[in-house]
């Protein structure tokens, strides 16, 4: 989103990107002052770890040949499509709008796409999985709240890490509540998860 070559961008969405970019880092320090947050730095990139794009495609399918559970088939199926969907989208916005993350960032092993900043894609990962957790597979109540806390701090840390701006992160979160809106309308049926596993193991389902 912001110059990059011979790119000109709008002065309307260049104040608007130099506003978010002063209200993140404002926000940070207000954040870096409070000893219980700043205490739990190192924990920062954990939360990073928990919701890398990596891990929770790989997870899905894992799980498959772990639980070999046909109860469970509807639900990681569908879950690693969504997943597709949002490294998808997330790519091409950012190959798009070329947003630089903040300055300070020093994320290096950010390559291709993700060295970009808009829009986040820890964020839309997060909202993406609530979302389908909340909606799409509904989980017990009891798990209702660590699912929240676990996606506002991956969210948090994505700026208190300065990978991000403010803007990107909103955005992500946007952009996982549509992937499950789309999710929803093109939600798979079990009996189609289930020849879709049958059809990628070689396996005969009964």
């Amino acid at each position: 989103m912001e110059t990059s070559g011979k790119r000109e961008v709008p002065t309307p969405l260049r104040k608007v990107l130099a506003v978010d970019a002063y209200l993140t880092d404002q926000l940070v320090k207000l954040v870096e002052k409070s000893l219980p947050l700043r205490q739990l730095k190192v924990h920062y990139k954990l939360l990073e770890v928990s919701c890398h794009g990596i891990p929770w495609l790989t997870l899905p399918l894992v799980l498959i040949w772990i639980l070999n559970s046909k109860s469970l088939y509807q639900m990681q199926i569908n879950l690693l499509i969504g997943l597709v969907l949002d490294i998808i989208l997330v790519s091409l916005l950012k190959a798009v709008t070329r947003r630089r993350r903040p300055a300070v960032n020093e994320d290096l092993f950010a390559i291709g796409p993700d060295k970009y900043a808009f829009p986040s894609g820890h964020a839309s990962r997060a909202a993406f999985v609530v979302y389908f957790f909340f909606h799409l597979w509904p989980i017990s109540t009891i798990f209702t709240l660590p699912l929240l806390a676990w996606s506002f701090s991956v969210c948090l840390s994505r700026l208190l890490m300065r990978r991000h701006h403010i803007l990107d992160v909103l955005v992500g979160m946007l952009l996982g509540v549509f992937e499950g809106l789309i999710m929803g309308y093109i939600y798979l049926e079990q009996e189609t998860c289930v020849s879709l596993i049958s059809w990628i193991t070689e396996e005969k389902m009964d």
